[in-house]
């Protein structure tokens, strides 16, 4: 026997074996309890689709629902051939949109970037639970570290981030066989990240705006707009600013009048639909499906088209219906969405109610 073999410990194998054994264990434990947004919460689900695509988008959406559920980039595609991706969640922060563009560049370099304003009202960390469905999604970057340091409320800490199982092992009582069905892949829940909903409530009433002691947009939040223009400029790229015509929550003239002025001082086209959406064609009795909070297909589509005629004339962008390529991918993309448009309209007729989601 050789010197070398003789002091090779014996225990070695054992302890690498056991090791390797407990950190896949570990592992597979984290991918048990981590929520699955499926069937509950399926916006939690959103952020990781974006890693599935295969082929590049001419145009980048980032924010809050007032996005993923009020554009359509099936009908962006289907209309004019514009290539996009919806890389929204809900209450998506400012500084959330800005890592998460930022995250989007390690990918590819959309030519234009579509930022949705009503996140600018908030100037602080909001809700742990928002947090968890826009950062958990993310893959690892120093882009998902920054939005998590950005992100964490006082009671949060990095280490929960780092090792999701520290935060959800709670979770045992609450696993169900969904937990185990999606182990290790998840049903799409979204088209190019957009969120359908089919149905109908009509614009009722809301409640009387508060009055607030100061209108002035924070200083954080505003920032992290400069950053993303800034980023946008480094990367030639062109930011379009808009305020989806959603009714509520409520956009305060005065935000409006600042963001005017921002978008006029650095050069940046803004478009409030609000004020927009008798030219849009919006109907407030049919358009949206939870009382003008959120548009439905209808409205989506509509809000599509109009801002899709504007963007094929006002920038250099492909029509992808004429490659090949894109045509392929495309088509299974649109008989994924009209397969659901179908199956919301019969869940409509057979229940009264949307009830896959």
């Amino acid at each position: 026997m050789n010197e070398r073999a003789k002091k090779f410990p014996r225990w070695l194998i054992p302890a690498v074996l056991t090791a390797t054994a407990v950190l896949v264990i570990l592992f597979l434990l984290q991918l048990l309890f981590l929520p699955k947004y499926m069937s509950d919460i399926p916006e939690g689900a959103m952020i990781a689709e974006y890693y599935e695509e295969t082929t590049e988008h001419e145009v980048i959406f980032v924010g809050d629902c007032e996005v993923y559920e009020n554009f359509s980039p099936i009908t962006l595609y289907e209309n004019y051939g514009i290539t996009s991706y919806i890389r929204g969640s809900a209450q998506q922060l400012v500084w959330q949109s800005y890592y998460l563009l930022e995250d989007t560049l390690r990918y590819e370099t959309p030519k234009v970037v579509v930022f949705n304003v009503l996140a600018l009202k908030y100037d602080e960390p909001q809700s742990e639970a928002y947090n968890r469905m826009t950062i958990d999604g993310m893959k690892w970057s120093s882009s998902k570290i920054g939005a998590i340091r950005a992100s964490m409320t006082e009671d949060e800490n990095f280490l929960d981030y780092l090792f999701p199982i520290l935060r959800y092992h709670s979770r045992w009582s609450d696993l169900s066989g969904e937990d185990v069905s999606y182990l290790f892949s998840r049903d799409k829940v979204t088209h190019n990240g957009y969120y359908m909903r089919v149905d109908t409530k009509p614009v009722d009433s809301f409640p009387e705006p508060d009055v607030l002691a100061d209108y002035t947009l924070g200083s954080t939040a505003m920032s992290y707009l400069d950053r993303m223009r800034t980023l946008c400029e480094e990367n030639g790229i062109e930011l379009v600013l808009v305020k989806s015509p959603s009714l509520y929550p409520y956009w305060y003239d005065e935000w409006d009048a600042q963001i005017a002025e921002y978008a006029d001082e650095y050069g940046l086209y803004y478009f409030n639909y609000i004020d927009l959406a008798d030219d849009v064609g919006i109907d407030y009795s049919s358009d949206p499906y939870d009382a003008g909070l959120h548009l439905n297909l209808s409205g989506a589509e509509k809000l599509s088209d109009y801002f899709g005629a504007w963007l094929s004339e006002t920038f250099d962008l492909t029509d992808y219906r004429e490659n090949a390529e894109y045509r392929t991918v495309y088509a299974e993309k649109i008989s994924f969405y009209e397969e659901m448009e179908a199956a919301q309209y019969q869940e409509l007729e057979e229940y009264g109610e949307i009830v896959s989601y």
